[in-house]
């Protein structure tokens, strides 16, 4: 009798055991469709609520004046008056510097975003002539150097 109840005893051990190890692995695991679906109800919400304080004066040069999201991706426009110079000039001469600051602001700001998946661009036009000056796309990727 204390064989069986013994025996028993260590059956049930073993099977919680076994158990309790099988459902740490199930709830480690997040489908990664419902993770996309959760992001883009994310990204659309987070649109609609900064929508609605736009535009916004950045500086005496840059206006912020739309967001919009693509799927996963947050998409800020942003206004440049350039004054003088030409959107030739402006994209030749002013672009690597940008891109750098933008770059290393969004890994501070929106790594969140970034870790979940949310991806920023920046897209910069110019006041005068509305056309595209620079776009700069950040994913989650490209903060990994910025960050650490």
């Amino acid at each position: 009798m204390k064989n069986l109840l013994l025996f028993l005893s260590l059956l049930v051990l073993i099977t919680n055991t076994l158990y309790a190890g099988d459902v740490a692995t199930r709830t480690d695991e997040f489908p990664q469709e419902q993770m996309k679906s959760q992001n883009k109800i994310i990204a659309k919400m987070f649109v609609e609520e900064m929508s609605r304080s736009l535009p916004q004066k950045i500086d005496k040069y840059t206006n912020f004046v739309k967001i919009n999201n693509n799927d996963t991706t947050i998409v800020y426009t942003f206004e440049i008056n350039t004054g003088s110079k030409s959107d030739d000039a402006v994209r030749n001469e002013d672009r690597s510097r940008m891109h750098k600051a933008v770059k290393s602001g969004i890994c501070k700001s929106s790594l969140k975003f970034l870790e979940a998946g949310i991806n920023i661009s920046y897209l910069y036009i110019s006041a005068s002539s509305k056309a595209d000056l620079f776009r700069f796309d950040i994913t989650q990727n490209d903060c990994i150097k910025v960050i650490h």
